[in-house]
Order: C-alpha cells, then sequence, then structure tokens
C-alpha cells in the first residue's frame, strides 16, 4: 500500500512509515502549498491512501462527494509527538487491507474505518 501525506501531517510519522518499509509521497516535498483538491487529485491518480490531519477532508469526501481512493484522518490531540508517531505505526499494519476505499479516523482512544459504498466506489 502506498499513500500520500497532506502538508497538516508531522514530518516525523512520514520518516516512521518510511522507515516501516511504506512509501509516502510528502506534498510538503512534492507540491507545498497546494490545495486539498489537488491532494486528492494525486492521491487518486497514482493510487494513494491520504493521510492526514485536516478534518478538511472529511467534507470534500462526504459532503462534497470528492472521490477518493481512501483517507486516513489522525486526530491525536493531546498525545506527544513520539506518541502520535508510534500510534500512527502501530495501526496502519493491524489495519492495513481496511484502508483501501475507505474513510478512517484515528483517535487517541479508538479509530473508525468507514466502507465507502458501492456506488461511490464506482466512480473511482
Amino acid at each position: 500500500m502506498t499513500f500520500i501525506a497532506d502538508e497538516s501531517l508531522d514530518a516525523p510519522i512520514i520518516k516512521r512509515l518510511r522507515k516501516d518499509g511504506y512509501s509516502v509521497t510528502s506534498i510538503s516535498e512534492l507540491a507545498p502549498g497546494i490545495s486539498d483538491d489537488e491532494v486528492l487529485e494525486i492521491a487518486n491518480r497514482e493510487s494513494r491512501i491520504l493521510i492526514t490531519a485536516d478534518k478538511d477532508f472529511g467534507e470534500l469526501v462526504f459532503r462534497l462527494k470528492r472521490i477518493t481512493s481512501g483517507v486516513v484522518l489522525v486526530r491525536l490531540m493531546g498525545l506527544s509527538l513520539e506518541e502520535k508517531v508510534n500510534t500512527v505505526s502501530q495501526f496502519i499494519p493491524l489495519h492495513y487491507e481496511e484502508l483501501k476505499a475507505a474513510f478512517t479516523v484515528i483517535t487517541q482512544s479508538t479509530f473508525r474505518i468507514r466502507k465507502l459504498s458501492k456506488d461511490y466506489l464506482e466512480n473511482l
């Protein structure tokens, strides 16, 4: 599985995912300052799961019906940076297969994986 990391994601998380063997394209390195729509466009074109800390992607996917290959929203307020890195690094391999075509939210105490509907997926 490959990921694209939005600019809102902490750089140490990207570094750790790469160390863990995942292919991670970083928007901060590739094209800083581009719009969220452009980020989704790149993710779709490259069939990458978007990993972000920006909750605006939920609105783009659900309310505005923007197509996505999958989104992982990292909402780990109150944790140290090291704890955030470890939480994401431990979560990804445990739920790897479920992330495609889903909107996933990781919080300090739980996670939610919402599979996108069949109708939605036909537009991918």
